[in-house]
C-alpha cells in the first residue's frame, strides 16, 4: 500500500519531469530509497491544512500530497537561534520530501515543501546550493538580487544561483512551493548583510 510520502514522490516526479524548468534544473531518480526519519510538527502545519492555497488541476495533486505527508513530516526549524523573530519562525515552514531529513535519500538534489501564509515577509538570505522554486499554489512575489521582483503563481518558478541573495513576500494569499536544490546541500541558508 502507498503512504504519504510514496505518493508524495510519485507526485513530485511527475510534476518534474512534465515542467521544462525542473526538467531543466535536475533529474528526480527513480528507485530513491527510503530513510529513516523522525515526525517533528510545526505550527505551520495546520495554516497549511485549513488554507492551502488556490491552484489549478495541474498542482492540485501535488499540493494535496504535500498537505497529507504533512503530519509524519520531519518540519524544519532553519532559522531557530539567527535572530529572527518567533512571528516569523511560527508562520514560516518547510519539510523535506528528498535529501536531510526526508523521507527519501540523495546525495546529490534535495526537495522540499515550503508554505507561508497571507502576510508574511522571507528575509533576503542566500546559501550556495543552486535553488528553484516552483509555486504550486497561492502566490508570492520573489525578488533576487539584480533581477526585478515578479509575483509568481502555479506553475511558474523562479531560479537563484549560488550564493544569490533572494526573498520572498506573500500578500493577500499563502503560497506553497516546491523547491529543489543541487550543488552544496549542507551549508544552511544565511541572513544577507547585502541587499541588492
Amino acid at each position: 500500500m502507498m503512504d504519504a510520502f510514496d505518493r508524495l514522490l510519485k507526485e513530485t516526479h511527475k510534476v518534474c519531469t512534465s515542467h521544462p524548468d525542473l526538467r531543466a534544473f535536475c533529474d528526480v531518480p527513480a528507485g530513491l530509497t527510503r530513510q529513516d526519519m523522525v515526525a517533528a510538527d510545526h505550527p505551520v502545519r495546520s495554516l497549511m491544512e485549513a488554507d492551502p492555497g488556490t491552484t489549478d488541476a495541474t498542482y492540485a495533486p501535488l499540493r494535496d500530497a504535500f498537505v497529507a505527508a504533512g503530519p509524519t513530516a520531519l518540519w524544519r526549524q532553519t532559522y531557530r537561534d539567527t535572530g529572527i523573530d518567533a512571528q516569523f519562525l511560527d508562520r514560516f515552514g518547510c519539510y523535506a520530501l528528498v535529501g536531510g531529513g526526508g523521507a527519501f535519500a540523495a546525495s546529490d538534489f534535495s526537495a522540499f515543501v515550503v508554505y507561508m501564509p497571507a502576510g508574511l515577509h522571507y528575509p533576503w538570505h542566500h546559501h550556495p546550493a543552486e535553488e528553484i522554486y516552483l509555486v504550486i499554489a497561492g502566490h508570492a512575489t520573489f525578488s533576487a538580487k539584480g533581477r526585478a521582483a515578479e509575483k509568481l503563481r502555479p506553475g511558474q518558478t523562479s531560479f537563484h544561483a549560488t550564493n544569490q541573495p533572494h526573498a520572498m513576500t506573500t500578500t493577500d494569499s499563502p503560497v506553497m512551493a516546491l523547491v529543489m536544490w543541487r550543488g552544496d546541500l549542507m551549508t544552511k541558508p544565511v541572513w544577507s548583510a547585502e541587499l541588492p
